[in-house]
């Protein structure tokens, strides 16, 4: 966990990494159970998408929901699950901006896109399971202070 950053600031990122976690896991369910996983599969190639790939998709946003409500590497699952979100943004593109137009339009996928991203930018949040750094964005130092740069020079 980021230690410069104040605790509400890091409830706040896992409140920001549990909510997408949540979507994560209804996005999958959703597939599962209303549309089903054939049905996603037949969804799938009706745009043009080879049917199988229905089925990894499936599993990569569950497992990374999952992943995201736990905190386990969740910047790096944020990061990796984005394109899956990039897609379905150009999949309704063509339906406008609302969602809720008939087909969905892409403004949900596209708030998604960024919160994934921040999230990713962020960092885990409090009470994170597993963190890592790799894919992690390099911080850099915080400039000093000008009484810290005075105090350094009157040495």
């Amino acid at each position: 966990m980021n230690t410069s950053a104040s605790s509400s600031t890091q409830v706040g990122i896992a409140v920001l990494r549990t909510s997408l976690g949540v979507m994560w896991i209804a996005h999958a369910l959703l597939k599962l159970f209303v549309f089903t996983l054939p049905g996603t599969a037949q969804f799938f190639e009706s745009i043009g998408f080879p049917g199988v790939l229905a089925y990894p998709v499936f599993a990569a946003e569950l497992l990374g929901g999952i992943a995201l409500l736990l905190g386990v590497y969740a910047r790096q699952v944020a990061l990796v699950l984005t394109p899956v979100m990039v897609v379905a943004a150009w999949v309704h593109v063509p339906n406008g901006w609302v969602h809720t137009s008939q087909g969905g339009g892409w403004e949900y996928p596209a708030f998604l896109i960024a919160a994934s991203v921040a999230l990713w930018l962020l960092g885990d949040g409090a009470a994170a399971l597993k963190r890592s750094d790799v894919l992690a964005p390099r911080s850099e130092p915080a400039p000093a202070q000008p009484a810290l740069q005075a105090a350094g020079a009157a040495e």
